[in-house]
């Protein structure tokens, strides 16, 4: 798999069937190791063990609603409390960011209104802190700790 920009981590990796699969410590069961999700569970662990966030308040293809469609959002991070406060679109190293990018993480959060949006395809990582009331935004040099 493609080196990212984000610290190494040892992951959990097996072949199934022919194909490797990798275990994901928020779902607690291995899944098919594609280039996206090799991305997501560097970004879990960047998450929890350089950032702070618990894997207990994490989400991970978590079932959202747009324009009753059913959607997944690739991490869903909740406050102690149980609010969604961060939402995390991954992409494969070789997915360029762009405005659609943007554009698909925006409708995921229509209705959840967490405060950070985060983009990222392991090699660039891009966070919006969200001001409702403003209705606007403005980008962080840093991803929050939790």
């Amino acid at each position: 798999m493609h080196d990212l920009n984000l610290p190494k981590y040892d992951f959990k990796v097996k072949s199934f069937e022919g194909k490797k699969q990798i275990f994901d410590s928020v779902r607690k069961q291995f899944v098919t190791l594609t280039p996206e999700e090799w991305v997501r569970q560097h970004f879990i662990q960047f998450l929890h063990q350089e950032k702070g966030f618990p894997l207990s308040l994490m989400g991970v293809e978590f079932p959202l609603q747009y324009n009753s469609m059913n959607k997944r959002a690739d991490i869903i991070c909740f406050q102690k409390e149980g609010k969604p406060m961060m939402l995390v679109e991954c992409k494969s190293a070789n997915v360029s960011i762009s405005q659609k990018v943007f554009d698909q993480i925006a409708r995921y959060n229509y209705d959840l209104r967490v405060q950070y949006l985060v983009v990222t395809n392991g090699l660039q990582h891009f966070c919006c802190e969200m001001n409702y009331k403003e209705n606007s935004y403005r980008f962080l040099q840093e991803i929050p700790v939790f």
